[in-house]
């Protein structure tokens, strides 16, 4: 965790989520309603409405902050709960083997093969709509992802010689897999919660943006489906869908960059390359150049 703070990329990525959870949490208590019309339809930015106004005349800033705590909380949940199931399925099928592998390693590739924003769509579309829908079809089709590292990573540890020594002690298989196994995976779990996070936030978006949820609400998928049956992008009207699409792209940005962050402080190899090109770089060379030749001119 030292490590991970100290670093550039992890510090800037924090930042900027620290900054959405702040804007999630508090920001919906301070600009009211987001869903009264409180201007002219489709009015520009102006000082009275810093990002216009959409369609139906409600103010655009605080249906970007409002949005942003639900977007947020079905992400994050998502993430979570893909991999939770991830790990417990992965764990399960790398430390035990046999049979139960060859069983959850089937329930992995089937899972793994079906076109994943077809079904979200097929499913999503005969369910019942909201955000508890939507958080159901991500986690039911986005666990095998993180389920399949998972178990790669179980088998190969589970021939290593402290979990042996384990076995050999009379340990309980759920305490080797929980005290042995799952704390030295703790890098690429972190990875696999910021990645299906990202996943889980951009699938979300595309679904409700595609009509799929509950379009009632207010989140930034439903705002870009609003901005979408107003025509903003043919007449001009861009203060309704950039606001919403900028948030989700530097949030994606700001997880990507913890992401990296994290395979570069789990990674030792990863952190040698790292300090190299800083040693280069403090030494004014730019790294993948070789060093010049000095050549004497021909008189």
């Amino acid at each position: 965790m030292t490590q991970l703070l100290h670093n550039r990329r992890a510090l800037v990525g924090l930042g900027i989520l620290a900054g959405f959870a702040l804007i999630a949490l508090v920001g919906p208590l301070l600009v009211g309603d987001p869903t009264a019309m409180v201007a002219r339809p489709l009015s520009p930015p102006s000082w009275e409405h810093w990002l216009g106004t959409t369609g139906q005349g409600q103010d655009v800033l605080a249906q970007t902050i409002a949005g942003a705590r639900t977007t947020l909380l079905i992400g994050f949940t998502v993430g979570f709960a893909q991999v939770a199931i991830g790990t417990l399925v992965g764990t399960t099928a790398g430390y035990a083997g046999g049979l139960l592998d060859d069983a959850l390693g089937l329930a992995i590739n089937v899972f793994l093969i079906m076109p994943g924003l077809p079904l979200m769509v097929i499913v999503a579309a005969y369910m019942p709509t909201g955000s508890f829908t939507i958080a159901l079809v991500l986690i039911a089709t986005g666990w095998a992802w993180s389920a399949r590292v998972i178990r790669a990573q179980a088998m190969s540890l589970r021939d290593r010689d402290f979990v042996l020594a384990a076995r050999l002690a009379g340990e309980h298989p759920l305490r080797i897999v929980t005290h042995e196994l799952v704390p030295n995976m703790t890098s690429l779990l972190a990875s696999a919660f910021i990645g299906a996070t990202i996943y889980a936030i951009g699938a979300e978006v595309a679904l409700e943006f595609l009509g799929l949820g509950d379009v009632s609400a207010v989140t930034w998928g439903t705002n870009l489906y609003w901005a979408s049956n107003d025509s903003a992008l043919l007449i001009g009207a861009w203060w309704t869908f950039v606001p919403t699409g900028a948030c989700v792209a530097l949030l994606g940005s700001a997880l990507a960059l913890l992401n990296s962050a994290i395979d570069q402080v789990g990674n030792p190899r990863l952190r040698t390359e790292h300090a190299f090109e800083d040693e280069l770089r403090r030494a004014g060379q730019r790294p993948g150049l070789s060093t010049p030749v000095l050549r004497r001119e021909v008189p």
